[in-house]
């Protein structure tokens, strides 16, 4: 953490639990002793671009993780490489707008009727 933030003062960080493309919708968080503030890219199955936010502990950090299901095998769900960083609301990505509720519920319901009338 940086030096200068005073002792008990928790860093604040977007966070965005899962976003797909350039689409995550955000909110704000205080980060736990010991944290950073994370933003993570990575690809799901392989081809879909994903995006998280939020804090991490420190020696999570600058990683790539993956995750596999189920837990035991071999097949992985996704790959993504965290990125940290130690000021205030530092993990925002330069030219990606933070996206509000509307415009990704929108999104959300055109790709569930879409899949119904190809289905």
């Amino acid at each position: 953490m940086s030096t200068d933030r005073l002792q008990g003062q928790a860093l604040k960080c977007y966070k965005c639990d899962l976003g797909l493309w350039d689409l995550c919708y955000t909110t704000k968080v205080d980060c736990n002793a010991g944290e950073n503030c994370f933003s993570g890219v990575g690809k799901a199955v392989k081809v879909l671009d994903i995006k998280m936010k939020g804090c991490l502990k420190v020696n999570e950090c600058n990683k790539t993780t993956t995750t596999d299901f189920p837990t035991s095998s071999n097949h992985t769900v996704y790959d993504i490489k965290n990125s940290c960083c130690d000021t205030d609301l530092c993990n925002t990505a330069p030219g990606l707008p933070r996206m509000s509720i509307l415009p990704l519920a929108l999104t959300t319901l055109s790709t569930a009727f879409m899949t119904k009338v190809l289905v």
